[in-house]
């Protein structure tokens, strides 16, 4: 398939619609202030944009506007600044809450829905065996090689109208709930993508995210959607390609690119099929090889990463921080495993957490802590790692946190409870926390860097770029036309040096 997006390369900014004041409205107007004016071409704004219920919006009732978050007129004020969007559309799940999954609880076999989720019982018919608990214990050979988020089957039983409890396909969050109103389920529930009318949910939802302004699409929790007897329910094949080639012909209909997000190490090449299929994905390789150059003196890892981005002509939108924390398990593979169990432990000794799935050591992909914080909170450092992810190539996406230089929150860690861990690097922050945020050095210079990645014509998609590592030097450049941008950061002491060239002459900047 040929490689196209319909996105610029230019720096995106990453926020929940609260982040930063409260509202979008606030960000907009932050966005406006004179320090953040041209830093911007694109903004990623979480998903509790949309009316949600849990996971911090990724547990989605319906994809209409949260009002006491955003509006269309806040939508529209981003447009007019000329800042396109990334938005999320969640194909695996939606919430219980839905008015999908509500109408089910309420009509049971009668629901025009129910077959919208999917029923455990029905999906493993004549496969496995009836419990006194009334679902199917799938047999051996069918389960065998499916992952599972969470111990035991993942199922939610409901109770029916006629007062029987029948199990559905549930791959993430569940809580039930006794009320004197009666019984409230809390989570995200499976969608059955064989279904026509999760296809017109599909079509719908995306054509809504385009009227909001998107122009890319990130798929959350896609691979999990494609699910059948005997194969993997994470990932399977050909499914996975399947789903996103439908996928992708709606949203060819609407001018939004996609962006599958999916966790995999380096070694299985998920990175290089999904860029293969024409498709821009994400490099979650970066923020823990910078970390590991910082830490080790070198940049050849660095360097070979770009190099084989620039020679495959892969599109990446790349990122230092983010919502979930940092990924350092996706670099098997491509560096050490001691070298990866290094970067955790320098993260959790600067105050990171490590969750473990199922109890196993290390099966989570992501170490969660603010980017600051897991360089040390060093101002120098910060600086040189915001310099190289502006100069690898990709779109660069940048987490409010590490652009305010935001510290590990463990209060917020706290107060969230069991489960929480990720809060220590999402602290809302007021419009004064901004203001003295504003004035600290590290975040100017920051924002001068941005503002240059966003206006110089060097850098496109179609840009010619050279990296190359010389003992503890890292170089790269990129040209385009009568535009060049040249970097230089030496590990030894972090000094960086860039230096912009075009037909007027040469500036450092």
């Amino acid at each position: 398939m040929e490689k196209t997006v319909n996105a610029n390369n230019r720096p995106m900014l990453n926020a929940y619609p609260d982040s930063l004041g409260g509202t979008l409205k606030d960000i907009t107007d932050f966005l406006k202030k004179d320090e953040l004016t041209g830093t911007f071409s694109s903004f990623y704004i979480l998903p509790s944009l949309y009316h949600t219920d849990l996971d911090r919006g990724f547990s989605v009732i319906d994809y209409g506007l949260e009002k006491s978050l955003a509006t269309k007129e806040d939508l529209d004020a981003l447009r007019s600044m000329g800042i396109d969007l990334k938005l999320d559309f969640i194909l695996n799940h939606a919430s219980v809450q839905s008015p999908q999954f509500k109408d089910l609880l309420e009509k049971g076999e009668d629901s025009v829905y129910k077959d919208f989720f999917i029923n455990w019982n029905k999906f493993w018919e004549g496969k496995g065996t009836m419990t006194g608990e009334g679902y199917i214990q799938p047999d051996e050979e069918y389960i065998k090689d499916m992952f599972f988020r969470k111990p035991g089957l993942p199922i939610l039983m409901v109770m029916m109208p006629d007062g029987k409890k029948v199990p559905y396909w549930n791959t993430f969050y569940q809580e039930v709930k006794n009320t004197p109103t009666g019984i409230k389920y809390l989570g995200q529930m499976d969608l059955n993508i064989k279904s026509d009318l999760v296809w017109e949910f599909y079509d719908d939802t995306l054509s809504k995210i385009a009227g909001y302004g998107a122009s890319i699409v990130r798929l959350d929790a896609f691979a999990y959607a494609p699910k059948e007897p005997g194969l993997k329910n994470f990932l399977n094949e050909p499914g996975t390609w399947d789903l996103l080639s439908k996928v992708r012909t709606l949203a060819d209909k609407y001018g939004l690119t996609l962006l599958p997000e999916i966790h995999a190490t380096y070694a299985e090449k998920i990175y290089e099929t999904i860029a293969d299929k024409g498709y821009m994905t994400y490099d979650f390789f970066l923020p823990g090889l910078i970390i590991d150059a910082f830490e080790n003196k070198y940049g050849d890892a660095i360097v070979n990463w770009a190099n084989e981005l620039i020679d495959k002509k892969i599109c990446t939108v790349n990122m230092l921080g983010c919502h979930d924390g940092i990924p350092l398990l996706d670099l098997k593979g491509l560096i050490k495993e001691e070298q990866i169990q290094s970067l955790i432990d320098t993260v959790v000794k600067r105050g990171g957490y490590v969750k473990d799935l199922h109890g196993a050591k290390n099966m989570y992909y992501q170490v969660n802590a603010t980017y600051y914080s897991a360089l040390g909170e060093d101002d120098k450092k910060m600086i040189a790692a915001r310099a190289l992810q502006l100069f690898m190539p990709g779109k660069p996406q940048v987490w409010y946190l590490d652009l305010l230089a935001g510290k590990n929150d463990h209060e917020a860690v706290k107060a969230a409870g069991a489960g929480g861990h990720k809060e220590i690097n999402r602290t809302n922050y007021s419009k004064e926390m901004i203001d003295k945020a504003l004035e600290k050095d590290v975040v100017k210079r920051q924002l001068e860097l941005l503002k240059f990645r966003n206006s110089f014509g060097a850098f496109s998609f179609d840009s010619d770029i050279k990296a190359k590592a010389v003992g503890t030097k890292i170089n790269i450049t990129w040209k385009k036309d009568e535009y060049e941008a040249a970097m230089e950061l030496n590990l030894e002491n972090f000094d960086l040096v860039i230096i912009a060239r075009d037909k007027d002459g040469e500036i450092r900047v």
